[in-house]
């Protein structure tokens, strides 16, 4: 199966793999030659391994399926180790499970394209869903551990690899069932970390339907929050810092299928005093018939700015489902525009295209995964576009 274009401006399609019929790609990330692509676990593979020396023709060299009622689908690469999750799937079994397997497993990459196992950390409960790393040692993930009613934030010391530790957690008051905590928020909601981007020493959390929590991580064994800011909207997903500029990207995740599912938008957050984050605005909304399109449409995943990719504090990369991969440009945080754009062709067995996670590698090449079916889609930026992204490095 070879996908292509539907729509684009600014962005070109030079290259599609299938992941051998295993298109269900969620978080990507590429490291030199080696690409690794983790799946959401519907088809039930784990993490693919590619090779990308020549980025026109990625060539698959291993997949290694999930183990039972868990998905795998997170991948962090830093400092010679990946770093893969360990969760239960499907997130709300209709029937009842047997075992699955919690935490976070350490691979070594002498051979980046033969990784072996060196470690894992037992997280309990339901597991550890997304993973921060850039190497260093501490890794920062959000996690289920037992008697926990939702996810958390936690951090675990990697300064010995092969045995990792829990270093700290926070949690707002009310999630530690076993403790005897009850739920401070409104019913309905739901208040549930999904990962934290750090600057320094402050971690910008998003926290679902608390939308912005800031933590002080300077003591990793006590984090304390010392900050937050609402919105009103839910889902609070990814939130970027921008630090030479005091302001935070921050994806409200689409949750819900359309057609005119609610709506959920990217903001942008001033941290100029991290205590007292204020509302600045919203980055425009895709133009198009997406809104009444079936499956997601809205914002999801941001490319992270990690070390050895592509970083810009004015170029901001997102997926966004059917509405695909959009590209904004900050130079004016008041009046943010939308300057490229790049939308799949349908891909057989779904209804629309659903753009998930996206890696802007430090050639400015940018790979893009589909949630369903689509698999893993490498784009070009035509030369107006290479021109602006490297003038906004």
């Amino acid at each position: 199966m070879s996908l292509g274009t539907a729509a684009a401006k600014g962005l070109r399609l030079v290259a599609h793999h299938d992941l051998a019929g295993s298109g269900d790609g969620m978080q990507v990330m590429r490291e030199g030659d080696a690409l690794y692509v983790g799946h959401s676990g519907t088809s039930r593979m784990g993490t693919s391994i590619l090779d990308v020396s020549d980025p026109l023709r990625p060539r698959l060299v291993d997949q290694w399926r999930a183990p039972d009622n868990t998905h795998t689908h997170k991948v962090q690469v830093a400092g010679g180790l990946l770093l893969v999750n360990h969760e239960r799937f499907p997130y709300r079994p209709t029937r009842p499970l047997g075992p699955h397997s919690a935490g976070l497993a350490v691979y070594d990459l002498k051979d980046p394209f033969a990784p072996e196992q060196i470690a894992f950390w037992e997280s309990g409960g339901k597991g550890v869903h997304r993973i921060v790393w850039e190497g260093g040692r501490y890794a920062h993930m959000s996690a289920v551990p037992g008697g926990f009613r939702d996810r958390i934030w936690v951090a675990v010391d990697l300064a010995d690899p092969a045995r990792p530790v829990e270093a700290g957690r926070w949690w707002w008051p009310g999630q530690w069932e076993a403790g005897g905590e009850q739920p401070d928020w409104p019913e309905g909601r739901r208040y549930a970390a999904h990962h934290a981007l750090v600057s320094g020493d402050v971690a910008y959390l998003g926290f679902d339907d608390a939308n912005l929590v800031v933590l002080d991580v300077s003591d990793m064994a006590a984090p304390k929050m010392i900050g937050r800011c609402r919105w009103g909207g839910g889902a609070t997903h990814t939130c970027l810092p921008l630090p030479g500029r005091d302001l935070l990207v921050v994806t409200d995740e689409q949750q819900h299928d359309g057609p005119r599912a609610p709506e959920r938008r990217i903001h942008l957050v001033d941290v100029a005093d991290p205590a007292e984050p204020s509302y600045r605005g919203v980055l425009p909304h895709p133009d198009g018939p997406y809104d009444d399109l079936p499956m997601r449409f809205g914002p999801h995943n941001l490319h992270e700015n990690r070390q050895g990719s592509y970083r810009s504090e004015r170029l901001i990369f997102a997926t966004y489902f059917n509405a695909g991969v959009r590209v904004y440009d900050l130079a004016d945080p008041d009046d943010p525009r939308e300057v490229a754009h790049w939308v799949s062709e349908t891909p057989p067995g779904q209804q629309a295209p659903q753009a998930n996670d996206l890696f802007v590698d430090g050639d400015g090449l940018i790979w893009v995964t589909d949630r369903t079916h689509g698999g893993l889609f490498v784009l070009e930026p035509e030369p107006e576009l290479a021109a602006l992204m490297e003038e906004a490095r």
